[in-house]
C-alpha cells in the first residue's frame, strides 16, 4: 500500500499492554507508525508512551483532558492523522484483543478496497474466551444493526478497522456523537452510504 499508515490506539488505564502493543506494531515488516490517544490514564499509561516517543519517532502521544469515551477519541485520532500525510488510518485496541499479527492482512486487503474490518463472524464465530451472555448479545446487536441499517456485513460492531484516508475525509467527523458499539456501526454506515467499498477479512 503505498503512502503511511498509523495506528491509532485510545487508551484509558492500559499501562500493563501499552508498551507491549505498540512494540508488536512496529516490529512489523511495514513502517508503520503509532498514535496513542490517551484520556488522562491515571495509571500513568501516557508517561509510558511518552517514554517510548522519546526513544522512537514512529510513536506518538495526544494526550487528552480526561475520560471522555471511545468514540471521541477516535474522531480526536483521526482529525490527528488527517492533519498529516497518512494514507491509511486504523482503528485498533491495546488490550490485545486486536492480534497486531493480522495488521499486514489489512494492508493487503485494502490494496483494492476504502474500509476493512476485522470480522469474528464472517466465518462462523471467531471470538475467544467470551462468556456465553456476552457472545450472544455481542452476535445479537450484529444481526439488529444489519437488518436496521441494510448494511451486508456480518460484524458491525468490532473495532478493528484499516480507512483510506478518502473515507475519513468523506465523512463529517464533527457531527458524529455516539460511543462504543453505536460509534463503530454509525462509521461503517456513513462510509457505506457514501459509496465507499467496504469488504470483511
Amino acid at each position: 500500500m503505498p503512502g503511511r499508515s498509523l495506528i491509532v490506539i485510545p487508551t484509558y488505564n492500559e499501562i500493563e499492554n501499552i508498551r507491549q502493543i505498540v512494540q508488536a506494531v512496529l516490529e512489523l515488516p511495514h513502517a508503520l507508525e503509532v498514535l496513542v490517544v490517551d484520556d488522562n490514564s491515571p495509571d500513568g499509561t501516557a508517561g509510558a508512551v511518552a517514554e517510548l516517543a522519546a526513544a522512537e519517532p514512529r510513536v506518538h502521544l495526544l494526550r487528552r483532558a480526561g475520560k471522555m469515551g471511545l468514540g471521541s477519541a477516535y474522531i480526536a485520532g483521526f482529525h490527528w492523522a488527517l492533519a498529516r500525510d497518512y494514507a491509511v488510518i486504523f482503528e485498533m485496541d491495546a488490550d490485545f484483543s486486536h492480534d497486531p499479527g493480522a495488521i499486514p492482512g489489512f494492508l493487503d486487503a485494502i490494496r483494492e478496497t476504502d474500509l476493512v474490518l476485522g470480522s469474528r463472524y464472517l466465518n462462523g464465530v471467531t471470538v475467544i474466551n467470551w462468556p456465553l451472555r456476552r457472545l450472544v448479545l455481542s452476535y445479537g446487536a450484529n444481526v439488529y444493526s444489519r437488518i436496521l441499517t441494510g448494511i451486508p456485513i456480518r460484524d458491525l460492531t468490532g473495532g478493528f478497522k484499516a480507512f483510506r484516508r478518502e473515507v475519513l475525509e468523506g465523512i463529517d467527523l464533527d457531527e458524529l456523537r455516539s460511543d462504543g458499539y453505536s460509534f463503530q456501526i454509525e462509521m461503517t454506515f456513513h462510509s457505506w452510504r457514501a459509496g465507499f467499498l467496504v469488504r470483511e477479512i
